[in-house]
């Protein structure tokens, strides 16, 4: 009897396609699964929680009322009634009727509170994805030995940093954002030599 050698099946290595795809993946779900666990484990501050809205509003007819409920009294400045660009006299008011001299922004004590507690949120999520980030472009040179793995790291700690800072850039001191973008200038070529050298 004859034995047949068993040959390699043409075509059974990877496509080059299939890294990409694996990059791309582990890129986008990494950086899915920081930002859902710090939706699970650090809830954002919700503006409902700072100004509630009730059910009936009362009208707040004087700076009194407004001030004594954490409001922004804004003084009225609008002219008279205009008509044809003049001004029309104004109709004599009945005598139970209550002359109002501006309006009240009730939101304004717990608009302000709630901006403050947006911007450390915003602050420790910046701090959080940076921290994640630089924790993925450093375990990106110990996985060189997979390169698809290692590719996927480093590109998931680079949208990291990039969300962190888009998300608390507004909120940032400008001398932090030098500092921010030095850092990271810094961090990129560190891993491009030591990635790309060997």
């Amino acid at each position: 009897m004859d034995t047949q050698t068993i040959q390699p099946v043409p075509g059974s290595k990877r496509h080059p396609l299939f890294k990409w795809i694996l990059v791309g993946s582990i890129m986008i779900v990494t950086n899915l699964f920081l930002n859902y666990a710090l939706d699970v484990f650090y809830k954002a501050p919700k503006h409902e929680v700072f100004c509630p809205e009730p059910q009936v509003r009362e009208a707040i007819l004087t700076q009194e009322a407004c001030l004594a409920k954490g409001g922004q009294w804004n003084e009225s400045t609008y002219p008279k009634e205009l008509y044809q660009g003049e001004t029309v006299p104004a109709q004599p008011a009945p005598t139970t009727a209550v002359e109002v001299k501006g309006y009240c922004n009730e939101q304004y004590t717990c608009g302000k509170n709630f901006e403050e507690a947006n911007k450390v949120y915003n602050r420790n999520v910046f701090i959080f994805l940076v921290v994640a980030g630089t924790a993925l472009l450093i375990g990106s040179i110990f996985a060189a030995a997979i390169e698809a793995v290692a590719l996927g790291f480093s590109l998931a700690g680079i949208l990291s940093l990039v969300i962190g800072t888009i998300r608390y850039w507004s909120d940032m001191d400008e001398r932090l954002r030098v500092v921010v973008l030095g850092i990271a200038l810094v961090a990129l070529v560190w891993i491009g030599i030591k990635k790309f050298n060997n």
